[in-house]
């Protein structure tokens, strides 16, 4: 039995059932998580919909207090929505992020929600006297990212590689969340809307299909 968190960070939905302007990252994540239930007892599913619930930014009180000793009640706390988020990610074995690429990058309400779960004494830790400082603190986990890209090329060692930051930055910060594994799943030419694009999206939910099943337990 395992605990699969799902993070979706597309404003665009996806239903099953066949409607205009889908999320392409939605979809690819979805493909993943239908096909490990087919395989596998899911123990606990937990979705994050960032797009519908967007996690807040971070803010003095929210610095102020993850720096300091002195505990605030749960109701009152800067971090109380952080530790919801901390506790979602300790739970899982399998993390989900399905996301757009926005600029080269990750959409801010994604970026927001990392901001919340990677935390001193949290999610790593730091000690000056080691090198290097900084620790993860989780571990045993798997991070799947789904991704969708209007251009193309941007997987490693293609023409447009070093423009894709969506992918390496998730990447850096994966251990962060405990991840041992880390795997891209992408597609391209969402913008073209050619055979390009639907051979790469067919390639990619095929790729998510064959984790599940690798991961499947």
């Amino acid at each position: 039995m395992i605990t699969l968190l799902q993070i979706d960070a597309s404003p665009r939905q996806f239903s099953p059932e066949p409607q205009p302007h889908q999320s392409v990252s939605r979809r690819i994540a979805h493909h993943f998580v239908s096909e490990i239930k087919k395989n596998t007892k899911i123990n606990n599913l937990i979705v994050r919909d960032l797009a519908v619930n967007p996690p807040p930014f971070i803010d003095i009180g929210w610095i102020s207090e993850s720096f300091s000793d002195e505990k605030k009640d749960s109701q009152t706390s800067s971090l109380a929505i952080s530790d919801e988020l901390i506790a979602e990610v300790e739970a899982a074995d399998i993390i989900v992020i399905s996301s757009p690429m926005y600029n080269y990058g990750m959409p801010a309400v994604l970026k927001a929600w990392f901001d919340q779960v990677i935390r001193v004494n949290k999610t790593f830790s730091f000690d000056s006297k080691k090198e290097p400082p900084i620790e993860p603190i989780l571990s045993g986990k798997i991070v799947i990212l789904c991704t969708s890209s209007g251009e193309y090329s941007f997987g490693k060692g293609e023409s447009q590689a070093h423009k894709n930051h969506l992918g390496a930055h998730i990447e850096q910060l994966s251990p962060y969340l405990g991840a041992d594994h880390f795997h891209e799943i992408a597609s391209e030419y969402q913008e073209f809307k050619d055979k390009r694009h639907d051979r790469s999206l067919e390639n990619a939910i095929n790729k998510a299909k064959a984790l599940a099943h690798q991961y499947a337990k």
